[in-house]
């Protein structure tokens, strides 16, 4: 961290509690002006962990049945941002029982006590956006019973947290964070009484950012499709209030609704997760399904690229591919290096995968989950596509930013042979190596069959000079490469015909063979699953294959198809336990 960058993270954390403290000051509104509707859903699982005294959050877990939340030692700044976000509110009322609701009024109003004033973490404007929402969603639970004087406290804040980022949202980074702290202040404005006049400056600001953060084809610069549904869910609340009390949504709001929905529905696998790259992970239980139905957006998914992505969907199975250039070094403090990576789910149940981002396991995990050896792509021995650089910050932390990432990624689809053919490519190679890879894909209507190739190829004379220094290098050893296909922790898989297929089971009863045709080694090695709702890393596997480039032109072909056994439709009633800790 630069001196700049921590004396301009210092001036903000001062700016933010000095507003905070004024804003304390405020006339407090004394009641709502409508009647909340709550809009988030939150995971019973996840309720009765906390009514029980288990607390997970980023990534770690703390164990203490008789301690408020707000005495819990902090193992993490992450750890305590999440409590401040308040998100634990749609946990508790999902579970709705007496106890839950005792846990949710005494945690709640102990913030008012403890923080009221402009002391803690959670005076961010992102934190503060994301904790008024759940206040006001759910209003009715928190004062049901309460004294009158609880009751004033509770609308105290919510006045001096409204009045707050109407001052302070601007200090928001810009993309999610700015979101969050538009929407509550939105809704704020919305349902407290006095606090209307903050409604109409939030809207056109909201409406400008939409117009400067997501793209005319639905995207976001970060190109994390997890944090793409966060921001369509954000947008979706602030529509439904503001319809609710009459209003209508800006121009720019609903066509960013508009644009953004079918990006979702291509990056939205077969079994309603999202597609894990650049950061992102599947997407909170159901999120996905209940935003696009709230949307009332109707459509299929696209047909070219959405955000970068490339999707072929044919039966049962789904396939997404990063096949473009990876984030804008100024947007990838997240990114991964996973150009032509791919995913396959068949069904409900994914087969194929990436590792995930391993940021609330660390960083050696996180800066693991980056390179391209975690993701289902061919890698160059000891390199990655693109290589992690200068370091930056990223909503007040430091984050190292991609370079020398490929910037011409090319794609080609077209409906050949009985199914889609996928042909993508990426440069990322040329310049240390004089390669470039191109993989191609092919999968058949019915779904059943995947062809897949993955080349090594030095194109043009100036790659053949640079592939001939470094062969000349190796000293005639040629550049080793491996194609690595990681495997959800739920599959099954052997090693079969004496080493020279890979059989996988799927819970769902369905039975895959990976075979592949060349000069490659064939393994089954082991691999890891990375979920932020676990403690630690899952352990699976990967198919391997392995190889050396020796000429100017070095191809891998191999198929993944489903055994004859297997039938074209498969009854999957088996529920997945989504908050098992391991």
């Amino acid at each position: 961290m630069s001196v700049d960058e921590s004396w301009s993270a210092r001036q903000t954390r001062w700016m933010n509690r000095w507003h905070a403290r004024l804003a304390s000051l405020s006339r407090p509104a004394t009641a709502f002006s409508t009647t909340p509707e709550p809009r988030t859903i939150g995971s019973f699982a996840r309720g009765r962990q906390l009514t029980g005294g288990n607390f997970l959050f980023a990534g770690f877990l703390v164990e203490a049945p008789e301690t408020t939340i707000w005495d819990l030692p902090m193992p993490d700044d992450g750890f305590e941002a999440e409590l401040h976000g308040c998100t634990w509110l749609d946990d508790l009322a999902a579970v709705g029982d007496a106890h839950a609701t005792r846990r949710a009024q005494a945690w709640t109003h102990e913030w008012v006590s403890r923080f009221g004033k402009g002391s803690g973490l959670g005076w961010t404007p992102d934190l503060t956006g994301r904790r008024l929402i759940r206040w006001i969603n759910h209003a009715i639970l928190l004062l049901n019973g309460q004294e009158r004087e609880v009751s004033e406290a509770y609308f105290r804040s919510l006045a001096s947290q409204t009045i707050f980022l109407s001052r302070r949202w601007k200090a928001a980074s810009p993309g999610l964070p700015r979101f969050e702290a538009l929407t509550g202040l939105i809704y704020a404005g919305l349902a407290l009484d006095g606090m209307d006049r903050h409604v109409g400056h939030a809207m056109r600001a909201l409406a400008q950012e939409c117009a400067r953060e997501i793209d005319d084809q639905g995207g976001l610069s970060t190109r994390n499709p997890e944090e793409l549904l966060e921001v369509f869910t954000l947008l979706n609340w602030a529509a439904d209030a503001l319809r609710d009390a009459g209003r209508s949504p800006g121009v720019a709001h609903i066509n960013a609704i508009e644009a953004v929905a079918p990006v979702l529905r291509s990056l939205r696998h077969s079994d309603g997760g999202l597609a894990r790259f650049h950061g992102g992970g599947r997407g909170l239980e159901g999120r996905l399904d209940r935003s696009l139905a709230t949307s009332g957006v109707r459509g299929a998914p696209q047909k070219g690229l959405s955000m970068g992505y490339a999707r072929i969907s044919h039966g049962r199975t789904s396939i997404i591919v990063d096949a473009a250039p990876p984030p804008r070094p100024e947007a990838s403090g997240n990114a991964h290096a996973s150009t032509l990576a791919m995913e396959l789910t068949s069904g409900r149940r994914p087969l194929i995968v990436n590792c995930g981002s391993g940021t609330t396991f660390g960083k050696s995990w996180r800066r693991a989950g980056r390179a391209t050896p975690s993701h289902s792509t061919l890698g160059i021995e000891g390199f990655s596509s693109s290589r992690l650089g200068v370091a930056g910050r990223v909503t007040g932390r430091t984050a190292e930013f991609l370079v020398e990432a490929p910037r011409d990624v090319r794609h080609e689809r077209a409906e050949v042979d009985g199914g889609t053919r996928l042909v993508v490519g990426h440069n990322g190679y040329a310049a240390s190596h004089g390669l470039t890879h191109v993989r191609t894909l092919h999968l058949g209507y019915d779904g059943r069959s995947l062809r897949g190739e993955d080349a090594l190829v030095a194109l043009d004379q100036a790659a053949k000079r640079r592939f001939d220094l470094v062969f000349d290098k190796s000293k005639l050893k040629g550049t080793p490469f491996t194609i690595r296909y990681h495997l959800h922790p739920d599959v099954d898989a052997t090693l079969d015909m004496n080493g020279a297929a890979v059989s996988m089971a799927l819970k769902s009863g369905e039975i895959w063979i990976f075979r592949a045709e060349g000069q490659a080694t064939l393994s089954l090695e082991t691999s890891v699953y990375l979920e932020k709702s676990r403690l630690t890393p899952r352990a699976t596997k990967q198919i391997v294959l392995s190889g050396v480039s020796m000429e100017y032109s070095t191809r891998i072909n191999w198929s993944l198809a489903k055994t004859q056994e297997t039938p074209s439709a498969v009854r999957d009633y088996a529920m997945d336990d989504v908050m098992a800790m391991t």
